[in-house]
């Protein structure tokens, strides 16, 4: 009876129980997109320049190209110098210039004192701003390291008058300055007379 009814459902023009269910499944995926909230702007249009910025289709792009364009590095020939340098590594292997990148890989970054880690998610071979940069990867870069706070050698409170001599050979020897005044300098040589011509020497 039950099959009965629901063939004279279908016949009649009506809905049976899968076509109700798929209906209603419909209904909520549709709801879903409805409620999705719509993409920020700024964000938008960073990724469509990002995709402007992409190679043509088939071609690949270069790891110091591509690292130079997601700014990790301020120029290109620093890329390739930090490649060259065994600094930059393509999921855990060390790379060439030209090894080619891939839209999943990690590349490992080693510059000024700091490690990159990123994931990459998007192919760009043109510099662009640090907004669209950012939509090209994923960062999983371990904090900075904070920066030691040291005080610049030879700068001395305002009002505390002119150096004593004490204190400028002290000045002198944080500056790394050498001279024959300074106390860094070369000294005289034993035996050899010392203050011009009165003909006496250091004891």
């Amino acid at each position: 009876m039950a099959s009965e009814g629901a063939e004279y459902d279908r016949a009649d023009g009506t809905e049976g129980p899968a076509e109700s269910a798929g209906t209603v499944g419909a209904g909520a995926e549709a709801g879903r997109q409805g409620a999705a909230e719509p993409l920020d702007p700024k964000v938008a249009a960073a990724i469509a320049a990002a995709e402007a910025a992409g190679p043509q289709a088939g071609s690949t792009v270069r790891v110091d190209s591509w690292i130079w364009a997601v700014r990790l590095v301020k120029t290109r020939s620093m890329g390739a110098t930090a490649c060259r340098g065994g600094h930059v590594r393509v999921n855990g292997e060390r790379v060439k210039p030209a090894h080619a990148v891939r839209v999943g890989d990690e590349v490992r970054l080693r510059h000024e004192g700091r490690e990159r880690i990123v994931v990459v998610t998007r192919l760009i071979r043109k510099r662009v701003g640090a907004p669209v940069a950012t939509q090209c990867y994923v960062d999983n870069s371990p904090p900075p390291p904070p920066r030691e706070a040291v005080a610049p050698a030879g700068i001395r409170d305002r009002g505390a008058g002119r150096p004593t001599k004490r204190e400028r050979r002290d000045m002198e020897r944080l500056r790394g300055v050498t001279g024959p005044g300074s106390v860094s300098g070369p000294g005289p040589v034993p035996g050899r007379p010392f203050g011009g011509a009165t003909g006496k020497t250091r004891p």
